[in-house]
């Protein structure tokens, strides 16, 4: 009769991966709350334009604070875009978007810094640009709309996961989710500020 050694699994089934795959996760986590916060600031932003003029004042602030949080979204997207292309194993295990979405992401990310741009450009820039700035600031948003719409669609149904994770603590430390949540947090509060102090100079 032979001998069997049962080779027992020693970490405990709570057990958190390893210092690589929490990092993978943790951009994907977020980029998912950066989205989000995003999401609800374009939104708002959105609400402006159903009467530019009377909401012309919040329409400026949002805009300007915006700038923020869509610089991090760049930051935590491009991060992972270079580890994923130079070959890092734990990125390389995510996947890579569907096709479509490989194509739209570069055209979604130069729109949106095109329709920020164009929307400073109106209120800092001589007047002599005025109408050209304007036409570009519209044509920029309507293109922006119909890539982001996309996007959203694609991506919207992720969050609700990602995001119910870190405050639930699973598959993360704790203190990682607390990191994340605090940064985009703080990435809106500095955005606002951001904002009220451009409105006020600019003005």
């Amino acid at each position: 009769m032979r001998n069997v050694t049962a080779i027992r699994d020693t970490r405990r089934p709570d057990a958190l991966p390893d210092d690589a795959t929490l990092g993978a996760e943790g951009n994907e986590r977020l980029t998912a709350w950066t989205g989000t916060a995003l999401l609800l600031g374009f939104a708002a932003e959105g609400f402006t334009i159903l009467d530019i003029h009377w909401y012309m004042k919040w329409h400026l602030i949002i805009g300007y604070a915006l700038l923020v949080p869509v610089g991090l979204k760049l930051a935590s997207t491009g991060y992972r875009f270079t580890r994923y292309y130079t070959g890092t194993p734990a990125y390389r295990r995510k996947g890579p978007p569907k096709p479509l979405l490989r194509v739209l992401g570069p055209v979604l990310v130069l729109l949106t810094v095109g329709v920020l741009a164009t929307g400073v450009g109106l209120e800092v820039l001589p007047s002599t640009y005025h109408f050209q700035l304007e036409q570009l600031h519209k044509l920029s948003f309507i293109a922006w709309f119909g890539v982001t719409t996309i996007h959203v669609l694609a991506y919207v149904w992720r969050l609700p996961r990602l995001m119910l994770a870190d405050l639930l603590v699973r598959g993360t430390r704790g203190s990682a989710a607390a990191q994340r949540i605090v940064l985009v947090a703080a990435s809106g509060v500095l955005g606002l500020g951001l904002g009220y102090v451009l409105y006020a100079t600019v003005k």
